[in-house]
């Protein structure tokens, strides 16, 4: 497998699908959002990157459940598991693209998961807690559920659900089977990942992303619910509520993209430091050059 990975607005998309077309492969998107019918501007799905030379290139994992729907890491590696094995079968090599660390990582490290159903009793306990209770309580546990966001009660919670789970159930799944992927990230100079960002982000507002979020409130999602879905909905749902200006929302969602992308090179980084090598692209190379070292590395390692 080839795995391709980058911060958001890397051009990781397309790059996967170029590499797919060569490789006579498929996609596999490692997007914790994109698994959502209807979100699509405010989850950045560029459906036009999977057309390489005029067809389209086979991808999974894009828009597969309903807004609402909590789908969790379990499900995520569950549906990979399906989906690699019917893409090996067919012949053609899997090309897993994303930047949503967990899902990455849950594949490649072999997370050993189970499904864990909500547990009314405990979460309704678990809202009576302040949120600085909460990250000290999910502390507390030896083998601590991984959050990337602490600052969100709903995401807390239900890390915390998780583990009491896993307290009360010991038993241990079966692993994954080993996937011996190579790993390619891509990387821009920091100024110009932000130039990109904020070019980005007024494309997509122009193109409708304001009124993507008005429909799904107007089709009965409630926006405590919306918010959860990251940054795009928090901040635009915030703005149609009222609450923030055109102005102030594009500023702070601008600046909160900009700390996400950030974030996203750390846990690369710390993939890395955990033993995973990764090949660094340049990402203002142009898309045939990458190509051509993405292939020098193949071969090398053939």
């Amino acid at each position: 497998m080839i795995t391709i990975l980058g911060p958001t607005a890397s051009g990781k998309t397309a790059l996967a699908a170029l590499a797919a077309s060569r490789l006579n492969g498929e996609v596999i998107s490692a997007d914790s959002r994109q698994v959502y019918r209807g979100m699509n501007l405010g989850t950045g799905k560029d459906y036009g990157d999977y057309t390489v030379d005029g067809k389209q290139v086979p991808f999974h994992l894009v828009d597969i459940v309903d807004p609402g729907v909590e789908y969790s890491v379990y499900d995520y590696q569950r549906d990979f598991l399906k989906v690699y094995r019917t893409v090996l079968s067919r012949g053609r090599m899997p090309v897993l693209c994303g930047g949503t660390g967990l899902y990455l990582e849950a594949v490649l490290d072999r997370y050993r998961l189970l499904q864990v159903p909500v547990d009314t009793r405990r979460r309704a306990y678990f809202k009576t807690l302040s949120g600085d209770e909460l990250v000290a309580l999910l502390a507390s546990y030896t083998t601590p559920h991984n959050v990337s966001d602490t600052s969100d009660r709903q995401r807390l919670i239900r890390a915390l659900e998780i583990q009491e789970f896993y307290r009360s159930h010991p038993e241990t799944p079966p692993p994954l089977p080993a996937i011996d992927s190579v790993i390619f990230g891509i990387s821009f100079p920091r100024p110009v990942i932000r130039a990109r960002i904020t070019e980005r982000l007024k494309n997509r507002l122009d193109a409708g992303m304001t009124d993507e979020v008005r429909h799904l409130l107007d089709s009965g999602l409630k926006p405590q619910k919306l918010i959860y879905y990251g940054l795009e909905y928090k901040y635009i749902t915030r703005y149609i509520l009222g609450e923030l200006s055109f102005d102030d929302m594009f500023e702070r969602l601008n600046t909160a993209i900009h700390q996400y992308a950030k974030r996203q090179m750390t846990w690369f980084r710390r993939m890395e430091r955990h033993g995973h090598r990764i090949n660094w692209i340049d990402g203002t190379l142009e898309d045939e050059k990458k190509m051509a070292f993405i292939l020098e590395r193949m071969n090398k390692i053939v």
